[in-house]
């Protein structure tokens, strides 16, 4: 998933939305995960206002590698690089699930992120991939805005998951039918 739609996410449309402290953590944590060689890319909200519907967040969510993981024996995971907070402020890890078969999916937005201030962030087919399978109401409302705000090149995003999600392409239908009725 190399940036299909040609996006060019934009972390100077969060200013003035997002608290300056959550930005602050977002750059910390991305520099520490640099610092560690963790691939990794910002997703989450601030993904979503870097890619065109700036909103607020009180979280800073990114996409990780396997590397991000240390396994032991006995099925017990811990983090490489402990960092669960800047401040006040939550980092939380997404990583990426093989048995979903989403290493081939979402492994090349980690490994070729789109950039901006030296943040890595998703590209917005895996955004978009990523809000879909959360399916909570704010991700698809996050999906609808996007929409709505033509921030989203619909036929690319739906030869997208025909090819890598089939399951979603009926969430994703209805994400746009929402959108449409909303303009």
């Amino acid at each position: 998933m190399q940036n299909p739609t040609g996006d060019h996410p934009d972390l100077s449309q969060l200013r003035g939305v997002v608290a300056p402290e959550i930005l602050t953590a977002a750059e910390v944590a991305s520099s520490k995960l640099k610092e560690a060689s963790i691939p990794h890319a910002l997703a989450g909200g601030l993904a979503v206002g870097a890619h065109g519907y700036p909103r607020t967040t009180d979280d800073v969510d990114f996409l990780v590698g396997d590397e991000a993981f240390v396994k032991h024996a006995g099925g017990l995971v811990t983090l490489k690089v402990p960092l669960i907070a800047v401040g006040k402020v939550r980092i939380d890890f997404v990583a990426i699930d093989p048995t979903k078969g989403e290493p081939e999916q979402l492994r090349p937005a980690v490994e070729n992120p789109s950039f901006s201030e030296q943040i890595p962030i998703v590209p917005l087919a895996a955004l978009v991939y990523m809000k879909l399978k959360a399916s909570r109401q704010k991700d698809l409302a996050d999906l609808v805005e996007l929409l709505k705000r033509g921030k989203i090149e619909v036929a690319v995003i739906d030869r997208y998951l025909a090819e890598h999600a089939p399951a979603f392409v009926q969430r994703w239908d209805r994400t746009k039918e929402q959108a449409a009725r909303e303009e």
